[in-house]
């Protein structure tokens, strides 16, 4: 197949993408156009100016935001994540995906994200610190665990959840541990959060590969992206019997077709910060990653990998979304075509929210769950919601991510219309309204 062009970067844009999958479903859900006018922006943007004193002693300004999108069905909740390539549409898109994430779970949130421009292999553990710290002291005013509830994302984690939450204490003069989660245990974190979203693609993959009638003691995988995510998903296909063959890092892949040694795999890429050069396998690219014939292909890294150019020599029968929008609208269209299952982000990623939920919950209870009671849980949920897309996408002939975002929208705007903030189906005018 001749490869198609690449998308400019306004039709890679997360923001523009999310409202393109909004109005589809607002309008194959038959609901008034008002529902799009109220959910197509962030109801709430900030932008913020973090000055840190570096270790060197001069001082250096960061930028960060902070997007909640609707408060309809409860307070807002999302990552924050540090990176180099961190934008305000960036930010604003995947609050609304978080929105609808939270949404098809059937959980009490509304969507959050925040980001801060930053690179933080160029930052020392000090300078870490205090920029964590500067941001919450900049947006304190518009968090809390009943108004906006962060969390990890990428390159942020347990350690700086901690400092976050010790900042909030602070500026706050008190204790609140349902400020924030993914914390550490012994701050109030929940036991299981750690892995939550890749064992909650796991089980997405198993739901998959039961609809398709795949044996997962007989199917390969191949994973691209090895942090948090990527290496549980890779743990938990491994326990599942599934053959992983390749896996990809920042820094470079490591391929076997005859499957790789997941626990001796995690062990190196622990010591040595990547999985390039693992003993037994040879480097691979992302296209050539993605183009293995293998049953499930796993984007785990960042947005809009899967295009419309890659896309076409995808092979799996399971495209599994474990990153937030990485798979952009053309490519989407290819895989379609191509009669690959996609599980999409909303749904196949939404296990790292759901064990969030499960924290906020026992922080405001003050009572704790067991790892094996959050799993049970988790489980149960992942495969109620993923049997729930799955029936909307057999009952109305569309594709899985259509059919999430007709069950997600749908609860958002009955939320939103029992607050009187929006009438849900169109209005209907006679003659008579318009004496």
């Amino acid at each position: 197949m001749t490869p198609r062009a690449e998308m400019t970067q306004e039709e890679m844009n997360p923001f523009r993408i999310v409202q393109g999958q909004l109005r589809r479903a607002v309008e194959q859900l038959g609901l008034s156009t008002d529902v799009y006018e109220l959910l197509k922006e962030p109801m709430r943007v900030v932008e913020v100016a973090i000055p840190v004193e570096m270790d060197d002693g001069h001082l250096r300004t960061f930028i960060g935001y902070r997007a909640q999108h609707t408060d309809a069905i409860g307070p807002t909740k999302g990552g924050i994540r540090f990176h180099p390539e961190v934008s305000l549409d960036e930010v604003k898109g995947l609050s609304m995906w978080m929105t609808f994430k939270t949404a098809v779970m059937g959980l009490p949130y509304g969507g959050a994200k925040g980001g801060v421009i930053c690179d933080p292999e160029k930052l020392s553990p000090r300078e870490l610190e205090q920029l964590a710290r500067g941001y919450i002291r900049r947006l304190a005013m518009v968090m809390g665990p009943e108004m906006d509830i962060p969390a990890p994302d990428v390159n942020t984690n347990p350690r700086i959840m901690a400092w976050m939450l010790d900042e909030y204490d602070r500026v706050r003069g008190h204790h609140v541990p349902g400020f924030i989660t993914g914390k550490p245990l012994v701050l109030g974190g929940s036991a299981g959060r750690e892995g939550a979203t890749g064992r909650g693609v796991v089980i997405s993959i198993l739901k998959a590969m039961e609809h398709l009638g795949i044996d997962p003691r007989k199917a390969t995988a191949a994973i691209q992206g090895f942090g948090n995510v990527g290496s549980h998903t890779a743990e938990f296909l491994h326990a599942a019997g599934v053959k992983v063959v390749a896996v990809e890092d920042v820094r470079g892949g490591a391929y076997n077709p005859e499957g790789l040694d997941i626990p001796s795999l995690l062990a190196w890429a622990s010591e040595h910060r990547t999985v390039k050069g693992f003993p037994g396998s040879r480097d691979i690219t992302t296209d050539e990653l993605f183009a293995l014939d293998v049953d499930v292909v796993v984007p785990a890294a960042l947005e809009n990998q899967i295009n419309g150019r890659n896309a076409e020599y995808v092979r799996a029968k399971i495209v599994a979304e474990a990153a937030n929008g990485p798979t952009t609208p053309e490519g989407d269209e290819v895989l379609e075509e191509k009669g690959v299952f996609v599980i999409p982000d909303i749904l196949c990623n939404a296990g790292g929210v759901t064990v969030s939920y499960f924290e906020w919950v026992q922080n405001t209870m003050g009572l704790y769950w067991s790892e094996e009671e959050v799993d049970s849980r988790l489980t149960d949920m992942m495969r109620h919601a993923f049997d729930t897309v799955f029936q909307m996408h057999e009952a109305h002939k569309v594709t899985m991510r259509e059919a999430a975002y007709l069950v997600a929208v749908h609860r958002v705007a009955e939320a939103a219309e029992a607050r009187g903030w929006v009438r849900v189906k169109p209005r209907h005018y006679s003659s008579a309204d318009a004496t």
